[in-house]
């Protein structure tokens, strides 16, 4: 049976090759080590890594200390988290899942996509190990598949109002678009998000050192709208990174004393434009949120799910087992 481990950093594996093949697999920017490390060195979170290898096969849970049990290893930028596994290691994670119930009373694993059965697979994973476990939908995740169309082609499917106010409104913004990172633009980015109608940056070191390491890698899409004059001012500013054919749509803000420029919309489709044609993406991920210009860009929505799982065994999860059965019973009730 495989030796189930915990870690509070990578870096202490690094040198097993099963784990190391693991990471190098994965083809988004949730599913990095470098994610996890920028997560728990500027947003302050205490990783708990739950590490099963056997063979050439690994297993791995990115989990943190939280105030009631373990959680996910992820706050407001991740658009998803998920179990990372090596084919076949449907074991592994059932190893996991029985070894946490020593570890902790509780675990909060959230979003969870489903498009490939993940949430299910970890939830039956959870059952079987012993954990009381509940599943429920928690966020909305907006996609466009790209399905070969053209930036033009997508376009016209998008709502006439928003084409009618990129028509009238085009010319009125120029956008500058960067695949480095620059000091430059990440000043003005920084100086339109503080003037924009979002609350305050939960951590403007995180992002710099994403958009730094994207940069790198040539995988950074930043646009930088200006009002269009004598003297050229930064009025929106967009985060995009592209990796393994998805365009991931991370930030965005606007001036508000320019919102009548709809400088956001310009922007937006300057981004789209770009990683259509160039990039010749194959899916725009707008994260998650059910916002309504996500809808306007956006065709289809994918549902992001949350795990409750409760371990009965322990004296500590007996409160929580408690209101699950009540809020079980409370639907049973009304027929939901």
């Amino acid at each position: 049976m495989a030796k189930v481990t915990y870690h509070g950093d990578l870096k202490e594996v690094q040198g097993i090759p099963a784990l190391a093949a693991l990471l190098a697999a994965q083809t988004a920017p949730f599913d990095r080590g470098e994610w996890f490390a920028a997560l728990a060195g500027h947003c302050g979170l205490k990783p708990v890594f739950a590490l099963a290898c056997e063979g050439d096969r690994a297993a791995l849970l990115p989990l943190m200390e939280a105030r009631d049990g373990l959680a996910a290893l992820a706050n407001w930028y991740s658009f998803r988290w998920h179990p990372l596994l090596s084919p076949g290691a449907g074991a592994l994670l059932a190893a996991i899942a029985r070894d946490l119930a020593r570890r902790t009373h509780r675990l909060l694993l959230a979003p969870l996509p489903d498009e490939s059965g993940e949430a299910q697979a970890l939830a039956r994973a959870l059952r079987a190990a012993g954990w009381q476990v509940a599943l429920h939908r928690c966020d909305s995740n907006h996609v466009l598949p790209v399905a070969g169309r053209s930036f033009a082609t997508c376009l016209q499917s998008r709502p006439g109002a928003l084409r009618s106010t990129l028509k009238r409104k085009r010319k009125r913004v120029e956008v500058v678009l960067h695949r480095r990172f620059d000091a430059d633009a990440w000043a003005h980015y920084e100086a339109i998000y503080r003037a924009s109608w979002k609350p305050e940056e939960g951590s403007p070191a995180f992002l710099r050192s994403f958009a730094e390491t994207e940069g790198a890698a040539g995988r950074l899409r930043l646009g930088i709208g200006y009002a269009a004059g004598a003297v050229p001012r930064a009025i929106a500013a967009q985060l995009w990174s592209v990796e393994h054919g998805t365009a991931y749509i991370h930030k965005l803000a606007h001036d508000e004393t320019a919102a009548s420029l709809s400088p956001g919309t310009v922007l937006t489709a300057a981004l789209l434009e770009e990683v259509i044609e160039r990039d010749r993406v194959g899916l725009v991920d707008f994260g998650t949120g059910d916002d309504r210009y996500k809808r306007d860009w956006m065709d289809s929505v994918r549902p992001r799910y949350r795990i409750e799982a409760l371990n009965p065994g322990n004296p500590r999860a007996w409160p929580g087992l408690a209101r699950l059965a009540a809020r079980r019973l409370a639907r049973r009730g009304t027929g939901l």
